[in-house]
C-alpha cells in the first residue's frame, strides 16, 4: 500500500510539554480541499474559503493545533515559512511576477486545562520545517495531541491508511472529544471492540481534564484521487461518521469537531503538474472513497488513543489495560 508521502502529503509536529502543533504539508502545488465543521464550538481558520462555491481551489498546508483560539496563531508561522520557500497562491497568475499567498486553513482543540503553554507562530514554523524535512508517522502524545483528552483518558494524534484501489486514502486526527472512546460497561474501545479491554473499575475512577466539556476532535482526510472541491466536501462530511463510530456522544454543542479533506490527484489525474481544477471521479468511486473516509477517521481515533502515554494527570488506554 502507498504511504502518506506517496499521496503527496507529509506530516510534521512541534511538541511542547502540554500543547503542540501538527502540520500537514500538501506539496508545492497544493491540494484541492474542503471542510465540514460539525461541532457546536469550533475554533477554525480559513474554513469559508474551502466551501465549494468559493474560488480558491487548493491549500498548501493544514494546521491542527492545541491552545484553543490562541493556537490559531500557529498558522501565521506556517504561512511565513511557505512564503519564504516561494509556495502560495499566485495573485497575478502562475507565470507572472507578484506575491504568493500560502493558503493555510486550520483548526484547534481545547487543551487549556492541560497547562499554561500556548502554541505560537514559531511552533507552527517548526512543525512545517518538520513536515518539509520528511513525513513523521509518530502517533499518540505528540504535536497537537499532547494536551488532548479523550473523555476520561488521554487522547492524542492518530493516523490510518485505507486502500481504495487505484487510490489510497489516509486520515490524520487529533482525538480530544468530550464523549468517551471506551464503553464503560465492557471496557472496550467503541472504534475497535476487538482490541483488549481496559479495567472497567479503574476506567470508572479515572479523572478527566474535560470537566468543562469544551473539547474537540479535528483532523483531515487525505487522498491521491483527483477530486473536485465539491467531492472533497463530500469526503469531509463522510469523515465525521468515523467520529460518531469511535466517540459517544459525538458532535456535542461544545465540541468543535472539524474534518478537512484534501486531494492531490497524484493517481489518475492528467497534466498533474499544471492542473488547477481536478477532473473529479464518478459517483461509484466517490461512494467508495466516502466509506473509506469514515473507516480511516475511526481507525485514526483508535490509533491516537492506543498510542497515547499516561501523563498530565491522565490515565491512558495502555495504563488501564486489564492484563
Amino acid at each position: 500500500m502507498r504511504t502518506v508521502p506517496e499521496l503527496g502529503f507529509s506530516v510534521g509536529h512541534a511538541t511542547r510539554e502540554d500543547t503542540g502543533v501538527t502540520v500537514i504539508y500538501c506539496g508545492e502545488r497544493g491540494a484541492v480541499a474542503s471542510v465540514d465543521v460539525r461541532g457546536g464550538g469550533p475554533g477554525t481558520r480559513e474554513t469559508d474559503l474551502l466551501e465549494p462555491h468559493n474560488s480558491v481551489e487548493r491549500v498548501h498546508a493544514i494546521v491542527l493545533a492545541g491552545g484553543s483560539a490562541f493556537g490559531l496563531a500557529a498558522a501565521d508561522g506556517v504561512m511565513r515559512g511557505l512564503e519564504e520557500t516561494g509556495i502560495g497562491f499566485p495573485v497575478f497568475g502562475e507565470d507572472k511576477p507578484g506575491p504568493r499567498v500560502p493558503i493555510v486553513p486550520g483548526a484547534v482543540i481545547f487543551d487549556l486545562l492541560a497547562g499554561t503553554q500556548r502554541p505560537s507562530a514559531e511552533d507552527g514554523a517548526q512543525a512545517l520545517c518538520s513536515a518539509l524535512a520528511g513525513h513523521d508517522d509518530t502517533t499518540g502524545s505528540i504535536g497537537a495531541g499532547v494536551g488532548a483528552c479523550a473523555g476520561k483518558i488521554r487522547g492524542g494524534v492518530g493516523s490510518a491508511l485505507v486502500d481504495v484501489s487505484p487510490y489510497t486514502l489516509a486520515a490524520v486526527v487529533v482525538a480530544n472529544p468530550v464523549g468517551q472512546v471506551i464503553d464503560g460497561e465492557t471496557g472496550r474501545l467503541f472504534g475497535a471492540p476487538d482490541k483488549p479491554a481496559v479495567d472497567v473499575g479503574r476506567f470508572a475512577a479515572a479523572t478527566s481534564l474535560a470537566e468543562a466539556h469544551l473539547n474537540t476532535t479535528i483532523g483531515a482526510v487525505l487522498t491521491d484521487a483527483p477530486l473536485t472541491k465539491a467531492q472533497a466536501k463530500r469526503l469531509a462530511l463522510a469523515g465525521h461518521d468515523g467520529i460518531a463510530r469511535a466517540v459517544r456522544p459525538a458532535h456535542s454543542p461544545l465540541d468543535g469537531d472539524t474534518i478537512f479533506a484534501a486531494a492531490t490527484g497524484r493517481v489518475g489525474e492528467t497534466s498533474a503538474s499544471t492542473a488547477e481544477t481536478a477532473p473529479g471521479v464518478d459517483a461509484e468511486v466517490l461512494a467508495s472513497l466516502s466509506s473509506a473516509a469514515a473507516d480511516a477517521v475511526e481507525a485514526a481515533i483508535v490509533d491516537a488513543v492506543v498510542n497515547a502515554a499516561p501523563g498530565l494527570g491522565l490515565e491512558a488506554y495502555s495504563s488501564l489495560l486489564s492484563c
